[in-house]
């Protein structure tokens, strides 16, 4: 069977797919892009595992970074950190890794596992354990699923390495963002590495494609292949997604600070075009957790919230989000696996201490939702 390779062409859509799967968070696409593609560059392609193909003896890595993104911007990932970090879980458990993936599809964390199986001459699994980013390590699937966290291993850019084996995926979270903030806000982190068969059962498979897919829209074409202008492209996205447009403003505050390890703040937007009027306000910790519209309910985690241009549909993370930057908020339901209520109990609305319901993004009244900008025939005049 001839197995699907990504190139360093692929990279680009890949990364701004994940920005939108990212929700704001899961470290700087940008950044973590042009690592992936210059060590594609040096190694060539990389194999693309899919989830099912996975055996009992494969042993899967997810990496990534852990810390705020605002760190992570500002100090660059070394591509030291990933071998160390991949040399530091074969010692640690005494088993050769024969894939990587990523642990969260969304942002740069989705370019470490790419620039990691280059480097290292492994495949990349098509999957991973979030279908979006989450700011905390026991928000996965596998911590779902019951199992542990396993052997941590987190590295940083001084060579320090700290191996943990937390008792459970809460645990993991305490001791690892506390290494974090000792490490100066960022590090290069594995955990919940398993065999194939615990990675089958636990995996959101098919998203490295699925933020491939995102990225070709909003460069331009859409899954007929037609070209989109770009007041197109936000709709025909939300249309691929089954999103929901909920909100089209302007940037009136922003407060936002690195706390704890996080990224943590809030934004204000004031309508614009048709949602003149109206009012809007994103919590984020790391990730857009939280919107409300003239204080009401609009969308809530787990359920994703991303910020885009609203000229041109790209991506904006929580870092990158200026104050006066013009932008649209659209919620993409999550995947079914959070909307059990163990998926609610670990990244639900009461997790991060809001005193909201969660309810699907999809029924909550729209009374006033932002309409698509203009309705169009498949061959793209105006209906």
């Amino acid at each position: 069977m001839t197995r699907a390779h990504l190139t360093e062409g692929d990279i680009d859509e890949i990364a701004l797919g994940a920005a939108v799967l990212g929700t704001g968070g899961g470290g700087d696409p940008h950044v973590g892009s042009l690592m992936a593609k210059r060590l594609i560059r040096l190694h060539g392609p990389v194999a693309l595992l899919q989830v099912d193909e996975l055996t009992d003896d494969d042993f899967v890595i997810p990496i990534g970074g852990i810390g705020a993104p605002s760190v992570s911007v500002e100090r660059i990932q070394a591509e030291s950190e990933l071998l160390a970090a991949l040399s530091a879980i074969e010692r640690a458990v005494g088993r050769r890794p024969t894939a990587v993936m990523p642990i969260e599809v969304g942002g740069g964390n989705s370019m470490i596992p790419i620039a990691t199986a280059a480097l290292a001459g492994l495949p990349v699994v098509d999957g991973d354990a979030m279908g979006r980013a989450f700011p905390e390590a026991q928000m996965v699937t596998f911590h779902l699923a019951g199992y542990g966290p396993g052997a941590t291993v987190m590295v940083d850019h001084h060579g320090n390495e700290v191996v943990s084996r937390p008792v459970d995926g809460a645990w993991s979270e305490r001791i690892a963002r506390a290494v974090t903030v000792e490490m100066g806000g960022g590090a290069t982190m594995i955990d919940y590495a398993y065999g194939g068969d615990v990675v089958r059962e636990c995996a959101i498979p098919g998203t490295l494609t699925l933020a491939k897919r995102i990225g070709r829209v909003l460069r331009g074409r859409d899954a007929a292949g037609r070209e989109l202008r770009d007041d197109e492209r936000i709709d025909a996205l939300c249309a691929d997604l089954d999103a929901v447009r909920l909100f089209e403003g302007k940037v009136a505050d922003l407060q936002r600070a690195v706390d704890g390890g996080f990224t943590r703040g809030a934004a204000e937007l004031d309508g614009v075009g048709a949602d003149r009027g109206s009012s809007f306000r994103l919590d984020f910790q790391n990730e857009m957790l939280l919107a409300r519209r003239d204080g009401a309910l609009a969308a809530v985690t787990p359920d994703l919230i991303t910020v885009l241009d609203l000229a041109t549909g790209m991506p904006i993370t929580t870092e990158a989000l200026r104050y006066g930057a013009r932008v649209a908020v659209i919620a993409i339901p999550c995947h079914e696996k959070w909307r059990t209520p163990m998926g609610l109990l670990t990244a639900g609305p009461a997790h991060f201490g809001y005193d909201v319901d969660w309810v699907p993004v999809e029924d909550i009244p729209r009374e006033h939702a932002t309409p698509p900008a203009i309705a169009r025939t498949t061959e793209g005049k105006a209906a």
